[in-house]
């Protein structure tokens, strides 16, 4: 029935309250990061590109604390490490142009941008694009070096042939990390035609050079004809989840399972845009039929917050496969909901 009191109630509430004003505490924390004092807000498709909108500083790499950042998102384009169609060097790039990922994750409720000093500090400077074997030398240096000033990074890729030489730079800080990874490919394959950095090896790599541990290491989304290549995830104890599995246990298992693995210890979260079925993330360099959904994968992220995360990356966005622009617009989202994982974790640690 027509309420003519609420209605008006209502009237002289909002009526004359402009877009800028918010009446709940949550919502005006929100609101505070968006407009100005004005009342304006930013245009999303005007200025200068950056990952989630995050402030850009490209000098931070200069300096000894790389700014005072908490966590700084990094560009990784390299992508010489691809047994199949090139062009993920382009993925960085492809994020940066994605404009209303954000601010606020309204399941965790989480601002990340106003809880936590984030920047994106540009992409790792490679010597030579030409080199692979120099390209993995300057990302594990540059990582290295993120991890030893006490910063949390995030990355975009890049091949996943980068978290291999990512991992390397953790290990020097955290020892030997946990791994929540997401593929269709359990990327454990031994070196091929001479190099042991290409995108479908890194994690037996890692586990070799003690970065990685195996045991508290999850697979998620696994898939398709490459199976018998990865015997390496199942002798060494990795936790594999096949695509096929999702749908039949569901989300709530397999954020029980990650938790139980992973435990209370450093944990690295790497996530291949193939993870997702073709339909959802067709601009990518090996997709494969019968993926995870977009839903599937954030209920997934937004299940584990509260584990221990100490870095991530979203690789193999290969943006001239895919004319809709919605892989970019998928990896922005996921590094977003990545980012809420780290804030969460910041807080937790800053708070105990």
């Amino acid at each position: 029935m027509f309420d003519a009191k609420k209605l008006e109630a209502l009237r002289a509430k909002y009526g004359n309250a402009g877009g800028e004003v918010m009446f709940s505490e949550e919502s005006r924390r929100v609101a505070a990061v968006q407009f100005s004092a004005g009342g304006r807000r930013l245009m999303p498709f005007a200025g200068v590109s950056t990952f989630l909108d995050a402030e850009y500083r490209p000098d931070a790499a200069d300096l000894a604390d790389f700014g005072g950042i908490d966590i700084a998102l990094v560009g990784v384009p390299m992508d010489l490490g691809v047994t199949n169609r090139a062009g993920s060097r382009f993925g960085p790039r492809a994020v940066r142009t994605i404009e209303r990922v954000g601010p606020y994750e309204h399941v965790l409720k989480v601002v990340p941008l106003a809880e936590a000093k984030v920047a994106d500090i540009g992409d790792v400077p490679f010597r030579s694009r030409f080199s692979l074997e120099s390209c993995h030398q300057d990302i594990e240096a540059f990582f290295t070096k993120l991890y030893a000033a006490g910063i949390v990074p995030l990355a975009v890729g890049g091949d996943h042939s980068i978290s291999q030489s990512i991992l390397a730079g953790v290990a020097k800080t955290h020892g030997p990390v946990g791994l929540v990874h997401f593929d269709a490919h359990c990327d454990t394959s031994g070196p091929y035609e001479g190099s042991k950095f290409q995108h479908g090896g890194p994690f037996r790599e890692a586990v070799l050079a003690g970065h990685l541990d195996p045991e508290r290491t999850v697979q998620i989304g696994i898939r398709g004809a490459a199976e018998y290549l990865w015997d390496f995830s199942y002798d060494s104890g990795m936790t594999v989840i096949h695509a096929e599995e999702v749908s039949r246990i569901g989300t709530d298992a397999i954020i029980e399972t990650v938790k139980k693995v992973t435990g209370g210890g450093p944990t690295y979260i790497s996530l291949d845009v193939d993870c997702l079925d073709p339909v959802f993330a067709p601009g990518t360099g090996t997709p494969e039929i019968g993926g995870m959904t977009s839903r599937e994968v954030m209920a997934i992220l937004r299940g584990i917050a509260g584990i221990d995360v100490i870095g991530g990356d979203v690789v193999e966005i290969a943006p001239q496969y895919d004319a809709t622009t919605n892989t970019a617009q998928l990896g922005a989202q996921i590094m977003f909901e990545i980012l809420c994982l780290q804030v969460i974790n910041l807080k937790r640690k800053q708070q105990a």
